[in-house]
C-alpha cells in the first residue's frame, strides 16, 4: 500500500467506520466515505468526503470508488424492519453484492469486509446466513480480501453493552435469555479499527476472528457492569418468549427493537464465541470501569439512528 493512498469506508460518520476512517487519517491517507447519511455531522470537517450509497444506480457509487487502494465495508443492517423506515438482511445482502461489485468495477485493490463470528449459509438465522453470503461472493469476486469476524463491539457508541447497563440502571431486575452460560467476546471497537487498518496494508487473502481478551457468560457480563457502574440488580433467568415479550415493553417504552428472536438465539447458541485467540488488547472491564459515569446513562435507540439521518452518533 502507497505510503499515502485513497481509502474508502463504508459508514465513516457513523460507529465502527469513524474509528477506521480516524485511523486512517492518522496515517495520512485520504478518506472517502459512502453512506446513507451525507448530511450527517461530519466528525472529521472537511478532511473526508462523503457520497450517498446509490444501489438502485451502482454504476453511480464508481466516482467514490475511483482511485482507491482499499474500501472497508462495515454496511449491514442489525436486523429486518417494516416500520416507516424499512430495511431487511436480504436486501443489505443485496446492496452489498452490489457495493463489491463497483468497487471491482472502480479497480480497488483491497477489501477489508467486517462480517461476524461462526457465519453459515446453513445458519437457521438469517443475520448468519447474510453474513456467509457476502463472505462468499467477496471470495468469489477476485480482489484481494480480508474479512473480519468480530463477536460484540463496545465502545462509546455501542448498543448492547450500553443499553444493558441502561437497563440495570432503571430496572429491579435484569432478566437473562435461559440461565445466561452462553458465551460472548467483546471487542473493542477501535481494536478492530486497527485490526481493519493493518488488513488493509496486506495482500493475503485472510479470515479472521476479530475477539477481545475476556470471555464472558451473558450472566457474568450483566453482573460485572451492574457492579462497576454501581447498579448491581438481581439476575432472574427467563424462558425465551418471555424475555422476548419483555424486551418488546421495553422497546414500546424506547421506542426501539430492544432485541430480536433471532439476537436471543443466536446468543443462545454461543455464536458470539470461538475457539480463536484474541486479535484485540483492550479489555471490555477497564474501560466499563474507565467510563463507569456515563455507561448506560442514556439509552441508544437503533431506529433513532436510522431516522435522524444528521445528528452525530454520540448525541442522539
Amino acid at each position: 500500500m502507497p505510503a499515502s493512498a485513497i481509502h474508502v469506508v463504508t459508514g465513516a460518520f457513523g460507529y465502527s467506520g469513524k474509528y477506521i476512517a480516524r485511523r486512517l487519517l492518522h496515517a495520512g491517507h485520504t478518506v472517502r466515505t459512502l453512506t446513507n447519511s451525507p448530511d450527517r455531522e461530519n466528525p472529521f470537517g472537511g478532511r473526508v468526503q462523503a457520497f450517498p450509497y446509490r444501489f438502485d444506480k451502482p454504476d453511480e457509487m464508481t466516482p467514490a470508488l475511483e482511485g482507491a487502494d482499499v474500501l472497508y465495508n462495515t454496511y449491514w443492517v442489525r436486523f429486518n424492519y417494516a416500520g416507516d423506515t424499512h430495511f431487511s438482511h436480504a436486501e443489505a445482502v443485496e446492496n452489498t453484492l452490489k457495493l463489491f461489485g463497483a468497487a471491482r468495477a472502480a479497480g480497488v485493490r483491497r477489501v477489508v469486509h467486517v462480517s461476524i463470528t461462526n457465519p453459515s449459509e446453513d445458519s437457521p438465522f438469517e443475520y448468519f446466513r447474510g453474513k456467509a453470503q457476502l463472505e462468499r461472493g467477496l471470495v468469489e469476486s477476485g480482489m484481494s480480501y480480508a474479512i473480519l469476524r468480530p463477536t460484540v463491539l463496545f465502545g462509546e457508541e455501542d448498543i448492547l453493552i450500553n443499553n444493558i447497563a441502561w437497563t440495570l440502571r432503571h430496572l429491579p431486575v435484569f432478566g437473562t435469555f435461559g440461565d445466561g452460560s452462553y458465551m460472548l467476546q467483546p471487542m473493542y471497537v477501535d481494536d478492530l479499527a486497527q485490526l481493519a487498518v493493518e488488513q488493509g496494508a496486506g495482500i493475503e487473502n485472510r479470515i479472521i476472528d476479530a475477539i477481545g481478551p475476556e470471555t464472558f457468560t451473558y450472566r457474568g457480563l450483566v453482573q460485572i457492569i451492574g457492579d462497576l457502574i454501581g447498579s448491581p440488580r438481581p439476575i432472574v433467568p427467563m424462558a425465551p418468549w418471555i424475555a422476548h415479550l419483555a424486551g418488546r415493553l421495553l422497546g414500546r417504552w424506547t421506542g426501539d427493537v430492544t432485541v430480536t428472536r433471532e439476537e436471543i438465539g443466536a446468543l443462545m447458541a454461543s455464536l458470539l464465541n470461538t475457539q480463536s485467540p484474541p486479535t484485540g488488547a483492550t479489555r471490555l472491564t477497564d474501560w466499563a470501569r474507565a467510563n463507569a459515569g456515563a455507561l448506560g446513562r442514556h439509552y441508544h435507540a437503533e431506529l433513532v439512528r436510522r431516522r435522524d439521518r444528521r445528528t452525530a452518533y454520540d448525541r442522539l
